[in-house]
C-alpha cells in the first residue's frame, strides 16, 4: 500500500429536521433517550452509534494522515463528548457555526471550511457523510483506498445498488461504464424514466488534490444553499468540468440520507440488523455445478466454432461456504489426501490419481475472485470464511470435473459476498472460470464446459471470432428439447489421463493449415444442423450428425491421438446401433439410442469390456 498524503473529512453538520421533529413530537416515551441526539450518533445495527462504524473503518494510520469531523454549533457538544470517549482528537472537530437549517453552510461549504482552516488544499481527501447508516463490517476501507491509488488519472465515487423499495428520485444516480468503470453521467434525484440505472451515489468520495482545488471555484459560482450539496457538486465536476471520476460499488446499502423521519430510521435499523443477524448465524451456503456432455461441435469451442452441450444431473460438484474467524480452505478427504496408510499407499494413489486435487482449484478461484472484484471496482465485505468442496464426477473422463468445482465455488463466493449477475455478468462468468484454470493453474481448456455449467440445460453456443472479439464472449441460448432420446455415457473403470488427446491440432489451426481450418468450419455447420434437428425432435438426424461429428474429429486428430481405449468404446456402441462420439476431451464416450429397447444389450457389451455405463439424466435450469 502506498504511503500517501490522504486525509479524511467526516461531514456531520446536517440538522435532520424531520427526524428531530418526529422524536420531539412523540408522546409514547419510546424515543425519549434520543431527544437532541445528532443523527450520526443514533444507535446503528448492533447498538453501536452510526458514527462508530465509520470511525472503526477509517481509524487506520496507514491509510490516512489525519481525520477531521465537521459539525454544527447546535450539536457540537455531543460530538465533543463522543470524541473524548472514542479516542478521536477533539481538536480535529470543526464547528461550522450553524444552529438552524436556515444558516447552514451546505455540505460542500463544510468541506471547504475544513480544507481552508486546516490547510488541506494540497492533499488527497476522503469525504464521507458520517450520518449514513450501513450494515456493520460490510466493506473493506483498505480495498477502497487501494482501488483509488490504482486509478491515478481520476477521483473515486462510491455507489451501491438501490434496494427495491427505494426511489431514484431520492438519490444521486450514476451511470457507470461497465468496461472502464468511469462515471459517464451523474443525475441528481432523477425520475424513473430519466435513467435505467439504480446505482445510487452517496457522500463517500476520494478526491485528488487537483479536484479539491476546484471547491472554492464551485462555491464562488453557486451561492444558493440548495446548490451547495454534493449531488450538485458531483454533477458539475462530471458534466461541466469533465473531471474523470471512477465508480466503485459497495455490497451494502446506505440509508438515513438527507431529511428522513423516525419511521425511516426504525425500518432501516430493523432491516440492517436482521441482515447482519442472518450473516452472523454461520449458516452454510451450498452451491452445485453439474457435469456436462458435449452433444455436438466439440472440440471446436477453442477455435471460434459452435457447440451444443447438455448439463447432466448424474454427476456434480458442490462447494460449501460459511463465515469463520479466519479464512480456511478445507482439503477433500479423498481428492486431496494428506494422510496415507503407508509409503506404498501414497505411491499407488499418486500414480493412479496424480497430484491434481480440488484444493488448488479453491485457492485459485478465491485469488481470482478478489483480483476481479478489485479490478472491476467492487469492494468486498470484510468477512472471513471456510470453503470446502465435494464431487462425484469421475476423474479423467472429460466431463468437466475441474470447472464444476470452480463454478460451484464461484457461486458460493458471490452469494457469500452478496454479489449478483449485475456484478459479474452471467455471460462473463464462463470466461472468469476459464481464466482461473488457464491463467492460475495452466489447465488447457475452452469455454464450452464453463458456459453450460453456468447456464445449465441444453445450450447452443456460438463462439464466432466476430462475436468473441467484439463483445468478449459468445452468444449463448437454450434449446427446447421435448422427450430427448436415451443418452448414455460409457467410460473405463480405471481411465488414463485425457489431457493429451488434443494432440497438435491447436498448433496446426493457429498456423492456418487449411484442413484444420475447414474442419472447424464443418464442426460449426454440424452444430447448426443439430440445433434444427433437436427443435424438430428428429432424433435419427441428430444421431447421424453425432456420428459425422466423431468421424470428422477422427480425421483431424488421427487414431494415435484418440487412443485405442476410446476407439474401442466408440466401436462397441456403433456395432450395437448407437450413435457415439466423445463428450469432451476423451476418456469417455457419449451415445444416443434411437431404439431404447437396445439399452440393456448395449450395457452388457460395455460391461463385458470393463466399462461403466451411465444412463444420462439431463439437468435443466431450475425455474424461478
Amino acid at each position: 500500500m502506498k504511503n500517501n498524503d490522504m486525509v479524511c473529512v467526516i461531514l456531520a453538520a446536517g440538522h435532520a429536521c424531520q427526524l428531530s421533529k418526529d422524536i420531539e413530537e412523540d408522546t409514547s416515551g419510546k424515543y425519549e433517550h434520543l431527544r437532541g441526539v445528532p443523527k450520526a450518533l443514533l444507535p446503528g445495527p448492533g447498538g453501536k452509534k452510526i458514527l462508530d462504524y465509520w470511525w472503526d473503518a477509517i481509524k487506520m494510520r496507514q491509510l490516512f494522515k489525519t481525520v477531521y469531523l465537521v459539525t454544527n454549533a447546535d450539536k457540537y457538544k455531543h460530538f465533543e463528548r463522543w470524541a473524548t470517549a472514542s479516542d478521536f482528537p477533539v481538536e480535529n472537530i470543526i464547528n461550522d457555526g450553524s444552529t438552524v437549517p436556515q444558516n447552514a453552510l451546505g455540505s460542500v461549504a463544510d468541506l471547504e471550511l475544513a480544507l481552508r482552516t486546516k490547510k488541506l488544499l494540497g492533499n488527497n481527501v476522503l469525504v464521507i457523510a458520517g450520518d449514513m447508516m450501513f450494515q456493520d463490517h460490510k466493506f473493506n476501507m483498505v480495498q477502497v483506498v487501494e482501488y483509488f491509488n490504482g486509478k491515478a488519472d481520476g477521483d473515486l465515487a462510491i455507489y451501491y445498488e438501490m434496494h427495491e423499495q427505494e426511489s431514484t428520485s431520492t438519490r444521486g444516480i450514476v451511470e457507470v461504464c461497465p468496461q472502464s468503470h468511469r462515471i459517464l453521467r451523474f443525475l441528481e434525484k432523477p425520475s424513473a424514466n430519466e435513467t435505467s440505472s439504480r446505482n445510487a451515489s452517496v457522500v463517500f468520495n476520494l478526491f485528488r488534490s487537483s479536484t479539491i482545488s476546484l471547491v472554492p471555484q464551485y462555491l464562488g459560482k453557486h451561492t444558493l444553499l440548495g446548490q451547495r450539496n454534493f449531488g450538485h457538486f458531483m454533477k458539475w465536476l462530471i458534466g461541466e468540468k469533465k473531471v474523470t471520476i471512477y465508480g466503485m460499488k459497495l455490497p451494502t446499502g446506505f440509508q438515513m440520507i438527507g431529511q428522513v423521519g423516525v419511521s425511516d430510521y426504525e425500518s432501516w435499523l430493523t432491516y440492517f440488523t436482521n441482515q447482519a443477524a442472518q450473516e452472523c448465524s454461520h449458516q452454510p451456503i451450498r452451491m452445485r455445478a453439474y457435469a456436462r456432455v458435449g452433444l455436438m461441435g466439440n472440440p471446436s469451442d477453442g477455435f471460434f466454432g459452435k457447440t451444443i452441450s447438455l448439463s447432466i444431473a448424474n454427476f456434480w460438484a458442490q462447494a460449501t461456504i460459511a463465515e469463520s474467524d479466519s479464512l480456511r480452505l478445507i482439503p477433500h478427504p479423498l481428492n486431496d489426501p494428506t494422510e496415507f496408510g503407508s509409503l506404498a499407499d501414497l505411491y499407488g494413489i499418486s500414480s493412479r490419481e496424480g497430484y491434481l486435487g480440488g484444493l488448488r482449484l479453491l485457492q485459485a478461484v478465491c485469488k481470482k475472485f478478489y483480483h476481479y472484484c478489485s479490478q472491476k471496482g467492487i469492494a468486498l465485505a470484510k468477512r472471513n470464511f471456510t470453503l470446502s468442496y465435494d464431487t462425484n464426477i469421475p476423474r479423467q473422463v472429460g466431463l468437466a470435473g475441474s470447472s464444476a468445482i470452480v463454478t460451484a465455488a464461484l457461486r458460493c463466493l458471490m452469494a457469500f459476498f452478496n454479489l449478483t449477475d449485475h456484478d459479474i455478468p452471467k455471460n462473463i462468468q464462463p470466461q472468469f472460470i476459464l481464466d482461473v484454470e488457464k491463467e492460475e493453474l495452466k489447465i488447457n481448456a475452452g469455454l464450452q464446459d464453463r458456459v453450460v455449467q453456468i447456464y445449465e440445460g441444453l445450450v447452443y453456443m456460438d463462439f464466432s471470432r466476430e462475436l468473441m472479439e467484439s463483445q468478449g464472449h459468445g452468444n449463448y441460448s437454450h434449446l427446447v428439447a421435448l422427450n430427448l432420446p436415451p443418452l448414455y455415457l460409457a467410460y473405463l473403470a480405471d481411465p488414463s489421463d485425457s489431457g493429451a488427446i488434443h494432440s497438435d491440432v491447436s498448433t496446426r489451426w493457429k498456423q492456418g493449415e487449411s484442413e484444420v481450418q475447414e474442419g472447424m468450419r464443418k464442426f460449426a455447420e454440424l452444430t447448426d444442423e443439430a440445433a434444427v434437428a433437436i427443435q424438430a425432435n428428429d432424433w435419427q438426424k441428430l444421431a447421424d450428425l453425432m456420428n459425422d461429428n466423431f468421424n470428422l474429429r477422427r480425421s483431424l486428430y488421427g487414431d494415435a491421438a484418440l487412443g485405442n481405449d476410446n476407439l474401442r468404446m466408440i466401436n462397441i456402441g456403433r456395432n450395437a446401433g448407437a450413435a457415439v462420439k466423445f463428450p469432451g476431451s476423451g476418456g469417455a464416450v457419449l451415445g444416443l439410442l434411437t431404439d431404447p429397447s437396445k439399452m440393456a444389450e448395449l450395457r452388457e457389451l460395455y460391461q463385458a469390456k470393463g466399462c461403466v455405463v451411465v444412463e444420462i439424466i439431463p439437468k435443466f435450469p431450475d425455474l424461478v
